[in-house]
């Protein structure tokens, strides 16, 4: 089967240029000006843009947190992936204390393989840390994955003294750590505060207070000091402060290589969310949380000049009646928000169509740079010869709705309901074949494992 895309201007982080696309199987056969081919499939794709197959480096599917588990499991989370236009995601496999790296993966390999829609590779999650992991680490760096992801906070975090350990092997192996960044002790202090002064938990609005800039900015400093003495790069997760960023900066000027992915949550949402009505007010709850809204000038300001290099998801989802957990405690809410296929959407409309980014530059933070900086590149994050036919057909024109009601994920709210989008994802192409449109899914549970450890 080939198909022959015709007409449309391909989207690159070099620049638009109109091209037509070969296609033969599953991958991209030619790429090139007026191509004709005998007996391809022609698709008319004239007025459209051609993006490569968005990348959602920062998923959390199936995790089991909080007492509960992720309301989108690999099967819903997955197509909220591919319907807004995502075609590979890096889930956050977990090894919980006592296991293996190998039986955390199984675990993982259990939850996604034959239910995912989109392709999906994992990083690892490590929060178990001795002499048998440290040389178990060499064989999983080689054969299943290169990236890995550590905590400063929540039971699973490390101490610096592990930090410093793991990132000296990781540097050894050819490995790299995305570092979730808060101060544990401020949290754990002020969460004790709001209990002592006020009696109790109750009111959400007190929560961005128990996790403050400081807590971020604090946490990324001393990330960075420590990466620094063990001369290693590394990536800060959804940074959402100007106070992070800052630090991100320094350390820059002096040398250091730091790898920055921040979220559409906090590009367009702010902590004035926390201000609502308790039951609503939980369903922003999200870890760092949403901030002052003067910080997403910053984040999209660093953006537009390219000094952050990726935005994910961090689709983390919990139904309304899980997040009631923290009823009575707001601490006790499960922290998460669905995101998977509002992503490609938010950042055109409040990016591209705001002239805050241009497109070249979405195509970089959704696909080229999560391709390259998790060794996927060029057979993911690509539209050129010899890459995975993921193609995305971006319609600029159509206007729609964004709705729970009409969202693939199994979370029954939308964050950013009612918001209007003016651009979509009309088509969805999964190596070839026809996978997603207009927000529907046509082809189910046909994503593959992707391995990307070092070569």
């Amino acid at each position: 089967m080939k198909l022959l895309f015709k007409g449309g201007t391909i989207v690159s982080g070099d620049g638009m240029k109109k091209l037509d696309i070969l296609v033969k199987g599953e991958k991209i056969l030619a790429v090139g000006e007026d191509l004709e081919f005998r007996d391809a499939q022609i698709v008319d794709v004239r007025g459209k843009l051609l993006f490569p197959g968005f990348i959602d480096a920062h998923t959390h599917m199936a995790l089991e947190v909080s007492n509960t588990i992720t309301a989108d499991k690999f099967e819903t989370g997955t197509k909220a992936e591919l319907a807004g236009g995502t075609t590979c995601i890096v889930d956050y496999a977990t090894q919980y204390p006592g296991e293996s790296l190998r039986e955390a993966l199984n675990n993982w390999h259990k939850k996604a393989d034959g239910q995912s829609s989109c392709d999906y590779a994992f990083h690892l999650a490590l929060t178990d840390w001795n002499e048998d992991i440290s040389r178990e680490l060499e064989e999983i760096v080689q054969k299943e994955t290169c990236s890995f992801k550590l905590y400063m906070t929540y039971d699973t975090m490390v101490d610096d003294e592990t930090m410093y350990e793991i990132l000296s092997r990781l540097k050894e192996l050819g490995g790299i750590a995305g570092v979730h960044c808060e101060n544990n002790g401020i949290i754990q202090a002020r969460l004790k505060e709001v209990q002592k002064t006020k009696g109790g938990r109750k009111d959400v609005s007190d929560y961005p207070w128990t996790r403050p800039k400081e807590a971020e900015a604090e946490a990324v400093s001393r990330l960075l000091k420590i990466a620094k003495c063990v001369d290693t790069p590394v990536i800060v997760v959804h940074l959402s402060t100007a106070a992070g960023y800052r630090e991100i900066l320094r350390a820059r000027e002096a040398g250091q290589t730091v790898y920055i992915e921040t979220c559409p949550q906090y590009l367009v949402m702010d902590e004035s969310k926390y201000s609502l009505p308790a039951e609503e007010a939980r369903h922003y709850m999200i870890a760092p949380p949403l901030r002052k809204k003067k910080n997403q000038e910053v984040l999209w300001q660093a953006l537009k000049e390219g000094r952050i290099q990726t935005i994910a998801t961090d689709h983390c989802s919990f139904t309304k009646e899980q997040k009631m957990a923290g009823a009575e405690d707001f601490s006790k809410t499960p922290c998460g928000m669905p995101g998977a296929e509002e992503r490609p959407a938010l950042i055109w409309q409040f990016g591209v169509k705001e002239n805050k980014i241009t497109a070249e530059q979405m195509c970089i933070y959704l696909s080229e740079n999560p391709a390259k900086l998790y060794k996927l590149y060029p057979w993911k994050g690509a539209l050129i010869p010899g890459s995975d036919a993921d193609i995305v057909v971006w319609n600029p024109d159509t206007e729609w709705t964004m709705t729970a009601e009409e969202q693939q994920s199994a979370c029954d709210y939308c964050p950013m309901e009612g918001t209007e989008i003016h651009g979509r994802a009309e088509q969805v192409y999964l190596r070839g074949r026809l996978a997603a449109e207009n927000g529907r899914v046509l082809e189910e549970k046909s994503g593959v494992y992707v391995r990307h450890g070092a070569e």
